[in-house]
């Protein structure tokens, strides 16, 4: 697995590459800047990008919008110091995969990397916790209609399982829970799973009948 480490301090790139390189089995490249970043998405092709969001040459969000264009198969994992949920929301709005803290435990990094590959959206439960509590989703219908397979995805989302647990408990493929998902947001107007974890905390009286 290639991974690439896009921030601007050296001392952080550094106990990420030594923490990745502890795990095994993956390949590590560095950047210093948005630029240099975006440049080594081309030519190193990285599975996983773990990126600053405040770099001295470009917003962290705009960035990701760049390699989400330039690369749509790399999977981003925002590595912020910030622990606003706004900024959160933005960067999963963008195309990243996952968001995580410079205060987080950093082997949370690890797992945040595995999900992502799997196709999974990573926030800490603090995170997603403060992703419900802020504006109300503007969700269309609180009727949408759901099917009860669709019903029981959304409960569980709504307890902060990812799409393997939800596959585990329902007894179904991982593409199953996920696919049902995705049906779920088209029929709330909903753009992200991020939002649709947000209106499943909001509504509880839709998820739980």
């Amino acid at each position: 697995m290639r991974i690439l480490l896009i921030d601007d301090h050296p001392i952080v790139r550094t106990a990420c590459h030594r923490l990745l390189a502890a795990k095994g089995g993956m390949e590590l490249a560095e950047a210093a800047s948005a630029a240099e970043g975006v440049h080594r998405v081309t030519d190193f092709e990285p599975d996983v990008i773990v990126l600053d969001l405040r770099l001295p040459d470009s917003s962290g969000v705009d960035t990701v919008a760049r390699i989400v264009e330039r690369a749509p198969g790399a999977k981003i994992i925002v590595f912020s110091m910030y622990d606003d949920p706004m900024f959160a929301s933005r960067a999963l709005e963008a195309g990243a995969k996952g968001y995580m803290t410079k205060n987080d435990d950093p082997n949370l990094l690890l797992d945040a990397i595995e999900r992502v590959t799997t196709g999974e959206i990573f926030l800490t439960p603090a995170m997603a916790a403060e992703l419900a509590s802020i504006a109300a989703c503007a969700a269309g219908s609180l009727d949408p209609g759901l099917s009860s397979r669709e019903q029981q995805v959304l409960h569980l989302l709504r307890q902060g399982k990812t799409f393997g647990e939800i596959a585990d408990e329902l007894n179904i493929a991982y593409r199953t829970a996920a696919h049902a998902a995705a049906q779920i947001k088209s029929k709330l107007g909903l753009a992200s799973t991020a939002a649709l974890i947000k209106w499943a905390v909001e509504h509880p009286q839709r998820v739980e009948r």
